[in-house]
């Protein structure tokens, strides 16, 4: 299997937001044409044997295709996790995370956006885990750089010359995290020496930003992280237009599919996805209440609805919550 063959929409890997309940809420809302990174995986837990990190490798069909992505900076446990993944869950692809900020991961090791720094390591990782001979294509996900967006034009030729078939590039520095705004200029200038696919990522919220992305940096395709949170249907590549009917639906069928999965922690576990549901632009679909009823809202009460959300603990409580939202 080659990833030229995956669409060119891609669901980013999202740290507690992109697990199964969501991968599989997000094919049933937006179909089959987008490919999913599922949230990135610790390879010391997964050589360990640790069952919850197993358990988030697992994969349902109706999520494929599917990648999984893990993170590290000991090549030979980057390779043992890789081949245990391959074997035991067969991803359509595996993913390296060289590109997360978060000090636990890029400050205290010299996993995720650390590797840019050393990059002889990251070449080593990449190596280690291409003797296995995996039965799945093999990514890197990455940044511009540490602190110089420069830093990625010969990262990425590194990577290509280590053997990698896929890079994902998030268009900003490990300092700038996730503010200011993701430079597709750069991306563009990756794509145009590199030989392999490139996807590019980052300030993609709509499918008007997934084709002026395309335009811009001339990559394979796109990879939407935070655009999809509470914004599901941004997968399937329209503009399709939103009812409130359809997003109390999608929010309670999220909380079947978290139930399913977690338990009877399902609820708690959807605590964070809530609130995206009525983020930013987001807020139009709630259609304003009409003088005199009670039961509705009006778009500057939002943030009460997303103050009740992240204290709900039931379904009852959330379609509680939901009923205060106008039909439409």
């Amino acid at each position: 299997m080659k990833f030229e063959s995956f669409p060119v929409v891609s669901l980013a890997p999202m740290a507690d937001y992109t697990d199964q309940p969501f991968s599989i809420l997000c094919r049933e809302v937006s179909g089959k044409d987008f490919l999913i990174f599922r949230e990135m995986v610790s390879a010391e837990a997964i050589v360990r044997g640790n069952a919850k990190t197993l358990k988030m490798c697992e994969i349902d069909e109706r999520e494929r295709p599917v990648i999984i992505q893990i993170f590290g900076d000991k090549p030979e446990t980057m390779a043992r996790a890789a081949k245990i993944i391959d074997d035991k869950f067969h991803p359509d692809g595996i993913d390296i995370n060289m590109g997360c900020p978060v000090p636990k991961i890029a400050q205290k090791s010299r996993a995720g956006a650390a590797l840019m720094k050393h990059p002889d390591l990251a070449m080593e990782i990449i190596q280690a885990i291409k003797k296995e001979k995996l039965k799945c294509p093999l990514s890197v996900k990455t940044r511009l750089g540490w602190s110089d967006k420069n830093e990625i034009l010969e990262f990425a030729l590194r990577l290509q010359e280590a053997g990698i078939d896929r890079i994902e590039i998030h268009g900003r520095t490990k300092t700038q995290g996730y503010a200011g705004e993701a430079d597709w200029t750069m991306i563009a200038k990756v794509k145009k020496i590199l030989k392999i696919p490139v996807l590019a990522n980052g300030d993609i919220k709509c499918a008007d930003d997934i084709q002026k992305c395309l335009e811009i940096t001339g990559a394979d395709g796109v990879m939407i992280g935070r655009g999809a949170l509470g914004n599901p249907w941004v997968l399937a590549n329209n503009n399709k237009k939103i009812t409130n009917n359809e997003l109390i639906k999608t929010i309670i069928r999220h909380a079947e599919l978290h139930i399913a999965h977690y338990g009877d922690r399902g609820m708690v576990t959807l605590r964070k996805h809530l609130p995206w549901y009525f983020h930013g632009d987001r807020l139009v679909r709630v259609i304003p209440a009409k003088a005199g009823i009670q039961s509705r809202i009006i778009v500057s009460d939002i943030k009460i609805i997303r103050a009740e959300l992240v204290r709900v603990n039931t379904m009852s409580e959330l379609k509680t919550i939901l009923k205060t939202i106008s039909p439409s």
